[in-house]
């Protein structure tokens, strides 16, 4: 970091709008804002963001070919057999970053070069405290000063460390696991998010003998019956309950310690214990930006930065750094909205609200996992007297075909109104089935009516969809009975 006097030495660069961040925030730039002088700060090591690089997009090219091997292992009951199997690792990364490394080059070198009014800056940088001007000042690791009227918080998160298993060497984040020049037989995976179960299926699905150790229940955000089938079909060991103490380097990997009293080894330990937003990296609280406990940034429906639960001119949040949902859709939406309100705040125009919902997330595992909104439990915590259904996919001609005997399609409906509270999907394209209740939810469509005011293709794994919408149907036709009556329907019914 520069001193004080080589940070005084340095020239102050003057922006219309300083954009932190090359992910969602690097969406921002657009014809409307090419009469401003715009600086995108960015300091990854790989141009582009999380998502592009170390995320959603490379996790997934390894996911597909490892959810196949797992598909293709348990052919038995479809009739079919893998002897001798095999993925081939390096092959999949190749193709992985043969497609994603020229996209973040090409933009980089766009941004760099391409538009005579956006100038790159490929540093780490936080604010100073002082606002000279009507602008937000900045300073650069190597002493560069920034000052901006407005600026965009689009920073991002990193992983979570955990003090008992130190990151370097054999102990790694999803970043690294993702370029492994070769994956080892054996992998511990330490975490029960999104991040550390797929990352478990993955590795699991190219071979390796895999464990996956969790505090508690794996994808806990998620209905219970969900997190308890998953535990109960996936292809690799899932142990709960446990915590890492401690960890040793050993000749082929690590050993890690359990809270149980048991030792593991393993060639490979992935950490996927959650993520930190990159708020304390900006000393964004030392510029009296306001954050929630977790450090996230504070902002209002119009994604503007608050200070003492005020908005401050100028400063907009976005993404990781100030969403609680840790999700690249979220996180372009908002995106969208900061582009539209830099327009808006300028012109005197009314500003846009982040109002769209639910938020709906997908966990690209073997199997897949979808849901939004609330849980049953949740629901009623929230004081809504709501009821479930849920819809197998063996019950259906499409789970025939699958000889699926786990997946199922879980609905949380209020009663009365018949409002879709929430929904989770465990099972083949669970991603895909979720989106036509998302649709609903979004636009506060009842259930009723749903199912038959559409053809519904036969037989095709949507009817799981629609014969789960008809089962909240008749729960919602039913006569009004006394919560303590033993003849009152059961709030999960099946066919």
């Amino acid at each position: 970091m520069a001193t004080e006097t080589e940070r005084a030495a340095s020239a102050p660069e003057e922006y219309d709008l300083i954009i932190i961040g090359a992910g969602s925030g690097n969406t921002i730039p657009s014809p409307e804002l090419a009469d401003r002088s715009i600086a995108i700060v960015d300091d990854g090591e790989r141009f582009g963001g999380t998502c592009l690089n170390v995320g959603c997009i490379p996790t997934k090219m390894y996911a597909r070919p490892a959810d196949l091997a797992h598909e293709l292992r348990a052919g038995d009951r479809l009739g079919m057999r893998a002897d001798g199997l095999a993925l081939d690792w390096a092959a999949v990364r190749e193709r992985t970053y043969g497609r994603i490394d020229p996209i973040s080059d090409g933009g980089e070198e766009y941004r760099a070069a391409g538009e005579p009014n956006t100038t790159l800056v490929r540093e780490t940088v936080r604010f100073t405290g002082r606002e000279v001007d009507g602008r937000h000042e900045l300073v650069s690791a190597s002493g560069r000063v920034l000052r901006g009227r407005d600026v965009v918080i689009a920073a991002g998160s990193r992983p979570r460390e955990l003090d008992a298993v130190p990151l370097g060497g054999r102990v790694v984040t999803n970043a690294e696991a993702l370029r492994l020049e070769s994956l080892p037989e054996r992998v511990i995976v330490i975490g029960g998010g999104a991040v550390a179960s797929e990352f478990a299926s993955i590795f699991s699905g190219f071979g390796a003998e895999v464990v996956q150790l969790n505090r508690s229940m794996p994808l806990r955000s998620v209905d219970p019956d969900v997190s308890a089938t998953f535990c109960r079909v996936a292809a690799w060991d899932i142990r709960c309950g446990v915590e890492v103490v401690a960890s040793t380097a050993v000749d082929d990997g690590v050993r890690l310690e359990l809270s149980d009293g048991t030792a593991l080894d393993a060639g490979l330990v992935l950490v996927g214990v959650g993520r930190v937003p990159n708020s304390d990296r900006l000393d964004a609280a030392a510029a009296g930006i306001d954050l929630h406990d977790d450090g996230r940034i504070a902002v209002d429906a119009h994604q503007r930065v608050l200070r003492d639960g005020a908005p401050v001119a100028g400063l907009w949040a976005l993404g990781d750094v100030s969403s609680e949902h840790q999700l690249k859709h979220v996180a372009n939406e908002e995106a969208r909205i900061v582009a539209a309100n830099l327009v808006a705040a300028a012109t005197g125009a009314p500003l846009r609200r982040n109002e769209l919902g639910p938020v709906p997330t997908a966990v690209f595992t073997s199997p897949e996992v979808a849901a939004f909104g609330d849980s049953l439990d949740a629901a009623r915590e929230r004081g809504i007297d709501a009821f479930a259904v849920r819809h197998d996919y063996a019950w259906t001609a499409w789970g025939w075909a699958l000889a699926d005997e786990t997946s199922f399609c879980k609905l949380v409906v209020e009663r009365g109104s018949g409002r879709l509270v929430g929904a989770q999907i465990i099972g083949p394209d669970a991603a895909i089935l979720i989106q036509p209740l998302v649709q609903a939810a979004s636009l506060g469509h009842p259930v009723r009516g749903l199912a038959r005011a559409q053809y519904w293709p036969h037989p095709a794994a949507t009817e799981v969809v629609e014969n789960a919408l008809l089962k909240a149907e008749e729960e919602l036709d039913r006569e009004p009975a006394d919560p303590a009556d033993p003849a009152r329907p059961a709030e999960e019914t099946r066919d």
